[in-house]
């Protein structure tokens, strides 16, 4: 029975290969702008259900006009519409485009060699635009109130500084883009195949919690497109002023992450220099 055991856990393992920097050869594939297709459209939905949740809440609990201040799905609700989304789309668009439904996961995946510079900045394109959609969608439908409480736009609550919403930004993104490397790592696959692992729960449930810890702070962005997509739509000076935070935070985020995941937990650099001396 030991044996056995021993057997089958020493299941052969090869690392895959890095994706190439510069790949023109993907924009001669349907299959690379059906995945620009499917990031689109995830991240506009994506942005129209969370959007319309979150000024839902502000329109149920907003007691100057009529409303119930325990009304609405509160706090938690909001993080569940985020996380439960995310588990939705990153499980519908996985197999097609990888599942990202977010510039800073496509950044960290970028520097983790998973995806080309091309495929990357494709995404991050396909994201935005989709973001933008999503929340056009929200004004159109429900303008009068999407201008009164704040069109879902990420801002910097009042009584925090700077330098507390940018933590939360690169920490907030790092328990994400670190839980995405970590659920769709192919060795752990491989070496835990007889253990099921549904890759987008665990992702689905960082950005909930996250949303739990950082929606007081700075509304939670963690996701350029989805602060950009809103920040378009809404227009105001505010938005735009704190915009620079849910991009430089998410990047800084998403790039620590993929530092620790690759080079430390993975140890890639002493892979790739124990390689260099045996073929020197």
């Amino acid at each position: 029975m030991t044996k056995d055991v021993e057997a089958y856990g020493a299941k052969d393992y090869q690392d895959p290969p890095p994706a190439p920097l510069l790949d023109f050869g993907e924009l001669t594939q349907w299959s690379f702008y059906r995945a620009l297709i499917a990031e689109f459209i995830a991240t506009l939905l994506f942005l129209y259900v969370t959007v319309l949740t979150v000024i839902g809440y502000k329109s149920q609990s907003d007691t100057a006009h009529g409303g119930d201040e325990c009304g609405g799905v509160g706090i938690l609700g909001i993080a569940w519409a985020f996380g439960g989304m995310i588990f939705i789309l990153v499980y519908c668009t996985a197999g097609i485009s990888g599942g990202h439904i977010n510039p800073a996961v496509t950044f960290g995946l970028f520097l983790g060699r998973k995806v080309s510079l091309i495929r990357a900045v494709m995404y991050m394109v396909a994201q935005c635009l989709g973001a933008i959609c999503g929340v056009g969608l929200v004004k159109a439908f429900q303008k009068s109130y999407y201008n009164r409480y704040g069109g879902g736009a990420n801002e910097l609550a009042d009584g925090y500084n700077t330098g507390v919403g940018l933590g939360a930004e690169i920490i907030g993104t790092f328990v994400l883009v670190y839980t995405v490397f970590s659920a769709t790592d192919p060795k752990r696959n491989a070496r835990d195949s007889h253990v099921p692992v549904l890759a987008p729960l665990p992702i689905g449930f960082a950005v909930f919690m996250v949303h739990l810890a950082t929606i007081p702070i700075t509304g939670t962005g963690i996701n350029p497109a989805r602060s950009f997509g809103a920040a378009v739509i809404y227009n105001k000076d505010k938005a735009w002023d704190d915009q620079w935070i849910f991009w430089v935070g998410p990047f800084i985020g998403a790039a620590i992450a993929a530092f620790y995941h690759q080079f430390i937990l993975r140890a890639s650099a002493i892979k790739a220099l124990a390689s260099f001396r045996s073929n020197a």
